[in-house]
């Protein structure tokens, strides 16, 4: 399987938004309300706020396609249709992720990185059938490269859920540190997150 990351445009946030939908919940904890996660997938993983992310000069949006003749980028069979813009015939999606820059409100994550402009690693998500193949760490690698960009010099920080061991480990690997906890609301639901931070250098 060839993977290849591209910057994402606003014509990929009806993907986005589907692969969001079956990866979101994966990342959450168990016992998590269901109504809860589809209301958050609802209200802030919908192909508007896409769009929105994929445009906006405070984000980056960054996506994996891998090569696969014969289906289109959900990976459903292309039939000989044409794609939708955006995408290349024979490329599904498998992945995404998103940094943030933005001056933090949250006063839990002012502790650990500052009340300056700072670059979340908000979202990064691999379709469970490309998981184990690599994808995460080409699409946090490629995020991390891009975050100078977006503001220079500054640490990169993320929330994961407390009891997620092994996205914790991933983000370990690749140089992230816990450094702090904060609250996350998903549909309403209160979670606990621990916040890691990358130093720079």
């Amino acid at each position: 399987m060839t993977t290849t990351l591209r910057p994402a445009t606003p014509d990929d946030a009806e993907h986005l938004a589907a692969l969001a939908a079956i990866t979101f919940p994966l990342a959450c904890p168990p016992g998590s309300d269901p109504a809860a996660v589809a209301e958050h997938i609802r209200t802030q993983l919908s192909p508007e706020r896409f769009a929105a992310w994929a445009a906006s000069a405070d984000h980056t949006l960054l996506l994996a396609e891998a090569a696969d003749p014969g289906e289109d980028l959900d990976g459903a069979p292309d039939g000989g249709s044409t794609p939708p813009d955006g995408t290349t015939a024979g490329h599904r999606l498998v992945g995404y992720a998103l940094l943030v820059r933005a001056v933090p409100a949250d006063q839990d994550i002012v502790a650990v990185v500052g009340d300056e402009p700072t670059v979340e690693l908000s979202k990064i998500y691999v379709h469970p059938g490309s998981q184990g193949t690599g994808v995460a760490s080409d699409l946090l690698r490629a995020a991390l490269d891009a975050a100078p960009g977006l503001v220079p010099d500054r640490a990169v920080w993320l929330g994961t859920n407390e009891e997620n061991a092994r996205a914790q480990a991933f983000y370990r690997k690749h140089g992230f540190e816990v450094a702090g906890r904060r609250t996350y609301v998903v549909g309403g639901e209160s979670h606990d997150d621990v916040v890691m931070v990358r130093p720079l250098g």
